[in-house]
């Protein structure tokens, strides 16, 4: 009788998981549109929209790092109507060096991983080196003569090159921080900083164009865009397989069946040679996950960054 009386009291929860999703569903995006975290939201959303004959609907919410949209999904009702992208500075380096509104872990249900960029070490062309290991050299002979630039404090693009600086051994360097990695871009491009560690994505048409000198790049194998270029761990640097990242979360006790559901639409969608040659013009590489390993995956993330922000005292706050 009990566990008749428990199947019953569990009808209205299976039947509402089936058919969801019964409404449009909101995907936010903490960023402007345009860029990766907008293409990778409506990418995601269109694939969805299409699987499940329902409108997934983009709402843009940029500001405070990811902050303001990242408290709007954990404070929405846990029924799926309410999804975010979730990213490196959301749920990766943003809980690293600053106190946060939500808890990137307890308040959020992982739910897909979508894919990833490397990040690649530049330099400005003129520097008289041609590899990591001469740049090390001229670095330690120089320290004084270069300038070094980050997208802004914290970021990904800064925790990197602090990341490999120690592991190089170099001084500490002259810092720029700009407000967005397009400017450092820029003022590299102009002469201004010598050294930047910015996504594979941002970097390659200037790579390309013969305007920034590749060193080497993140990840555990060589990118497909960039065949020639080495990978730190193929130079002997250990544990620089962090990369810009990108997946789908929602709020905390999201029903496991939704969960479950649209995991598997985006795995699927993942699989698919057109999804992957659209988000390759991102540099994007699919990493499709179970909502298990996804968590996983953050915890690892932030444990890293949280690590690294520690021991060179890097904070917000």
């Amino acid at each position: 009788m009990r566990l008749l009386l428990l199947l019953f009291s569990l009808l209205p929860l299976l039947a509402g998981a089936q058919a969801y999703p019964a409404k449009p569903v909101k995907i936010i995006v903490p960023a402007q549109p345009g860029g990766g975290l907008d293409l990778v939201g409506r990418t995601i959303g269109d694939q969805l929209g299409r699987a499940l004959d329902q409108s997934f609907v983009i709402e843009n919410s940029a500001g405070a790092g990811g902050s303001i949209a990242a408290m709007t999904v954990a404070r929405a009702a846990p029924d799926g109507y309410t999804l975010m992208v979730g990213y490196v500075g959301t749920h990766g380096t943003n809980p690293a060096v600053r106190k946060l509104q939500y808890d990137a872990i307890r308040d959020f249900t992982p739910i897909a991983m979508v894919g990833g960029t490397p990040n690649v070490l530049v330099v400005q062309p003129s520097l008289p080196v041609s590899d990591l290991a001469s740049f090390v050299a001229f670095a330690r002979a120089n320290p004084a003569k270069l300038n070094y630039g980050t997208g802004g404090i914290g970021l990904l693009n800064h925790l990197a090159l602090e990341q490999f600086r120690a592991a190089a051994g170099l001084e500490a360097p002259a810092y720029v921080h700009y407000k967005g990695i397009g400017p450092a871009i820029a003022d590299m491009l102009g002469g201004q900083i010598h050294v930047l560690f910015p996504g594979l994505a941002a970097a390659l048409p200037h790579i390309r164009a013969g305007k920034l000198k590749p060193l080497a790049i993140t990840g555990l194998h060589r990118h497909a865009l960039q065949p020639g270029l080495p990978t730190f761990e193929e130079l002997g640097y250990q544990g620089f397989d962090g990369v810009q990242w990108y997946g789908i979360v929602g709020p905390a006790k999201l029903p496991p069946e939704i969960t479950r559901r649209l995991n598997a639409e985006i795995n699927r969608a993942l699989a698919s040679p057109a999804l992957r040659e659209r988000l390759a013009g991102e540099a994007l590489e699919p990493m499709p996950m179970t909502p298990a390993q996804f968590g996983e995956f953050i915890r690892a993330d932030i444990a890293r960054w949280s690590a690294l922000a520690r021991e060179r005292n890097i904070s917000l706050d």
